[in-house]
């Protein structure tokens, strides 16, 4: 296990002596929200205002803390996977430069060079969503704020998951990579497509029933939707306190993908927890075993 913290600290470092690669990935949740904040704002706005009845008045302070509230919701559902495979360059400069071939004619097995990166990914990719997380938490007091003690920790249980799953993804696509520039490539793919896929640049309810039963298949709906329902459960709570109808708060919950349903069932946040968990652990070990398959890279 030392040898293992020895890599973990040592691919750490060389994550903050790059001061290009940390001032990407520290500026990149800084970019989203600004992002976010001009131009998803209207769209989510009208989305939940047009779940509302119009013989119904919502104070604009409510409006503002649910549209804030599930904008900062879809930031962090991105940027905990897509910082993973930012910071998961380590893995990929290794081999481009050589550095590899020394670890390969070394007394170490191949099993503790991946864990010491799959470890480090996770290390400074929460380090990274944390400052996101501290941004969003002032964008919330800013715009209106609902939220509990218990709230935030889970919201942060949320996180400490997406990053594991994340970091678990990127070791999986990152490892047959043997050039920045293919690891560029992939950065690239995934930081546009994947908001799209797991519903954070607009709700899956907006989109086609086809669409919407493809999508209730990745575990990325999952944990869009689980960091949704705890980010925005102070809101809907103020929403009862107020004694607004049920159904209006439900049709709400269904409009922000807080109810993501599975060959038509609702999947609770219980089932959600452990999609995620179920998905971690088969991404784990997809991981280790292309480790063990792997040819070419010296011991065994």
């Amino acid at each position: 296990m030392r040898t293992v913290l020895a890599l973990m600290n040592r691919n750490r470092k060389l994550f903050f002596k790059d001061k290009g690669m940390l001032f990407t990935s520290m500026i990149t949740p800084v970019i989203l929200i600004v992002l976010y904040a001009t131009f998803l704002a209207k769209v989510f706005r009208d989305s939940f205002t047009a779940a509302i009845p119009d013989m119904i008045t919502i104070s604009d302070e409510l409006i503002n803390g649910t549209v804030a509230a599930q904008l900062t919701a879809s930031l962090m559902a991105v940027s905990c996977i897509t910082v993973t495979f930012c910071v998961n360059l380590t893995m990929v400069q290794d081999k481009a430069n050589g550095t590899r071939k020394d670890f390969n004619v070394s007394p170490v097995s191949r099993g503790k060079i991946y864990l010491g990166y799959f470890l480090s990914t996770v290390a400074n990719s929460l380090m990274v969503n944390g400052l996101a997380f501290v941004l969003c938490l002032g964008y919330l007091l800013k715009m209106g704020w609902y939220m509990n003690t218990a709230d935030v920790l889970w919201v942060l249980f949320d996180m400490i998951m997406l990053v594991l799953f994340g970091s678990t993804l990127s070791s999986i696509i990152s490892f047959p990579l043997t050039t920045q520039g293919q690891l560029s490539a992939v950065g690239t793919i995934v930081s546009a497509g994947y908001g799209f896929i797991c519903g954070a640049y607009m709700p899956i309810s907006n989109f086609g029933s086809g669409l919407q039963k493809a999508l209730s298949y990745f575990p990325s709906t999952y944990a869009t939707s689980l960091i949704k329902n705890h980010m925005l459960h102070g809101v809907f709570r103020e929403m009862e306190r107020k004694h607004y109808p049920g159904e209006m708060v439900e049709a709400i919950r269904d409009t922000l993908d807080c109810n993501p349903v599975f060959h038509g069932n609702v999947v609770s946040v219980n089932q959600m927890i452990g999609i995620m968990i179920g998905s971690i652990a088969v991404f784990g070990i997809i991981y280790y075993l292309v480790i063990l398959l792997s040819k070419g890279e010296g011991r065994r």
